[in-house]
């Protein structure tokens, strides 16, 4: 009995010298671990296991010059920043001390089982000039590997018009990257991969609701088109791509239209359908086909009305189909002349009245005197008014007259019954002031039948130089200057 109570004495004086050598044993380890790393510990890449703060720092600083940063751009290529080329050196200590206070010590025998990997900043070192050389000589710094980003925009594709979208490019921002390869360099950080932060990005996305909502706007005119039912017959389209390159739409999805575009395009319809004072080929009675020009007939497109309509139409955003605005029209609707006119041939001294193409009377007059810079103008004029019972007067002159009919600013046609006879050459010496001298009876038949805006063709069949001031200011095809 007495030697199993010393027996069960021994064992309880082992199981406490055991507790007693563990729980030495566990504070040895708060004490150790307090100032060392436990096992499979890596800082900043460097193995630091067992070591303390300074023999860690000492071993991250003594391999600073064999450090390499990895950099993979977007595209896939890789390129190298190598330590030793940019004298790069580092001080740790500060931060391996603040890495070992991560550490757990009251934990340390479950931890010495596990992989601690720790990233500290350090005092990094380098050459400045050196590191911006290196970072120039990337890749995706040359210009041939670099593509600019472009927006995402409104244009037309396959006859419609869409969203183009944004091209990503390859333009990396050159600040953002630096700042983030000098963060790697400073942590001693060995692989960056370059994402899309690195680069400069469209600042406009396909999936923008601004430009979404633009479309939507211009989608109302990408079919619309103006029709123009022109003098001549011929239909003038202005189409919705020309509409559409006018056009800005605003933030606050309101159009705004580029006036001058439009003012361009109404002048360019002016040039091409307006026929007064313009060069028009004639097909005489007795002289052939001539060409005339001059006076102030024709077919005149009003710009600024025009303008102002078209503007109004584009804003309506729907097609139309309508004649341009005209300040001044031809005597018929689908003509420029026309087949219903008066035709003087001063030459020849003699008249012809056309209605609808059929000759309904014809007279010889007397027209300017030739020999006194009289000559009655020659273009294609209208008549202005009609006038009875007047008296013409002028310089040394007073006519009375019982039909006037003028044409060209005070020149007219008119009876004359002063004069016995008319036509062959007695205009050249005896001539009017300017008007057409006629019989009574043709005079008053004109009266009769003619319709004021008619047209009125006045020619010399040979090369003439009017002079005189009737002929200025009607604007005469043979009009000189003295």
């Amino acid at each position: 009995m007495e030697e199993e109570q010393k027996k069960s004495h021994k064992g309880v004086i082992v199981l406490v010298i055991v507790l007693v050598a563990l729980a030495a044993l566990y504070v040895l380890g708060i004490i150790y671990f307090n100032h060392h790393f436990y096992p499979r510990t890596t800082v900043n890449g460097v193995d630091v296991s067992l070591d303390d703060a300074s023999a860690a720092a000492d071993q991250i600083d003594a391999s600073a010059e064999s450090y390499i940063l990895t950099i993979t751009d977007r595209d896939g290529r890789v390129n190298y920043i190598k330590g030793k080329d940019i004298d790069y050196s580092v001080d740790s200590f500060t931060g391996v001390q603040q890495a070992l206070t991560q550490q757990h010590p009251l934990i340390w025998i479950y931890d010495i089982f596990q992989v601690h990997s720790q990233t500290v900043e350090m005092t990094a070192d380098y050459d400045e000039a050196k590191l911006s050389d290196a970072i120039d000589a990337l890749d995706c710094l040359q210009e041939e590997n670099i593509v600019a980003p472009q927006d995402a925009y409104i244009g037309e594709k396959d006859g419609t018009y869409q969203i183009i979208e944004e091209v990503a490019g390859s333009q990396p921002d050159k600040d953002k990257l630096t700042e983030d390869i000098r963060t790697a360099i400073s942590t001693r950080t060995e692989r960056l991969d370059l994402d899309d932060s690195d680069y400069v990005s469209p600042s406009v996305l396909s999936t923008d609701e601004t430009l979404q909502k633009k479309l939507d706007v211009l989608n109302t005119y990408a079919s619309m088109t103006v029709t123009y039912d022109t003098w001549n017959g011929t239909a003038e389209v202005l189409d919705s791509n020309t509409i559409m390159s006018w056009l800005t739409v605003n933030d606050d999805m309101s159009v705004t239209i580029d006036q001058d575009k439009v003012n361009a395009y109404v002048l360019t319809l002016a040039q091409k359908y307006n026929t007064s004072g313009s060069t028009r080929d004639f097909n005489t009675t007795t002289a052939g086909t001539i060409q005339i020009g001059g006076g102030d007939y024709g077919w005149i497109v009003d710009k600024e009305a025009e303008a102002a309509q078209l503007t109004a139409d584009i804003q309506n955003g729907e097609s139309v189909e309508r004649a341009p605005c005209y300040s001044q029209k031809g005597f018929t609707d689908d003509a420029d002349i026309g087949n219903t006119y008066i035709e003087l041939d001063y030459t020849s001294q003699h008249l012809w009245y056309y209605n609808n193409g059929t000759l309904v009377f014809e007279s010889d007059f007397v027209s300017g005197n030739m020999s006194q810079n009289n000559g009655s103008p020659d273009g294609v004029f209208k008549i202005i008014s009609k006038q009875k019972d007047v008296t013409l007067k002028g310089e040394g002159y007073s006519s009375p007259v019982t039909y006037f009919m003028p044409f060209a600013y005070n020149v007219g046609l008119h009876d004359a019954s002063w004069r016995s006879s008319f036509g062959g050459s007695i205009y050249q010496t005896d001539g009017s002031h300017g008007c057409i001298n006629l019989p009574y009876d043709i005079a008053e038949q004109i009266y009769n039948v003619v319709d004021i805006g008619a047209p009125v063709i006045g020619y010399y069949e040979t090369e003439v130089q009017l002079t005189n001031v009737n002929s200025q200011m009607s604007n005469a095809y043979s009009y000189k200057a003295q």
